[in-house]
């Protein structure tokens, strides 16, 4: 073997080392809210809507700890239509045939605390207040069911995440489903 075919070799190899690795974490399949909207009516799932700001350190946790959890991100895609949605974002969205803007956003502070979205307002405040991280669980119809504040790990969102998805939310109160709740996780 010659120094040019040797030098070839060696540069191919991380490639091929990286060829035989698992495939990366499996992630939240995330969408908008009126392509979920639109899936739901036809699917009868549920929504969950990551309400998020790009300067919160506990979303950008949530989405590294939990939302990169495999199990998780596998229960999600399979039970839900999950819409990530910057809750001081300046794009209007529509939801349930009222188109929702942002006022007071600056395009100058995009990276750091904006205008608070007027969806925000409507879906996301627990007691009045707004607070982020902030899960949204809606039904098929989208119609809020509960915003859950605060960041959480696999192991705290998953019986939220199985009462919702599951559709056990429909005939039992969440502390009586809580009570007999075995985690599936492994």
């Amino acid at each position: 073997m010659n120094i040019r075919t040797s030098a070839l070799a060696f540069l191919a190899l991380p490639l091929a080392v990286a060829a035989q690795q698992p495939a990366a974490t499996p992630m939240v399949k995330w969408t908008d809210l009126a392509t979920a909207q639109a899936a739901a009516k036809k699917d009868g799932k549920p929504l969950l809507i990551d309400v998020y700001t790009s300067w919160c350190g506990p979303c950008r946790m949530l989405d590294a700890n939990t939302f990169h959890d495999p199990q998780t991100a596998a229960y999600i895609n399979a039970n839900f239509h999950p819409v990530k949605f910057n809750a001081e974002g300046g794009d209007p969205v529509v939801y349930n045939g009222k188109t929702y803007t942002n006022p007071s956003y600056n395009p100058a502070m995009k990276a750091s605390r904006n205008g608070t979205h007027e969806l925000t307002m409507a879906i996301a405040p627990v007691n009045g207040r707004v607070a982020y991280p902030t899960i949204v669980y809606m039904d098929s119809q989208g119609q809020v069911l509960t915003p859950v504040q605060g960041y959480m790990v696999p192991e705290q969102i998953e019986p939220i995440l199985t009462y919702f998805g599951s559709g056990v939310y429909k005939n039992k109160e969440f502390p009586d489903f809580q009570k007999g709740f075995v985690s599936k996780r492994k």
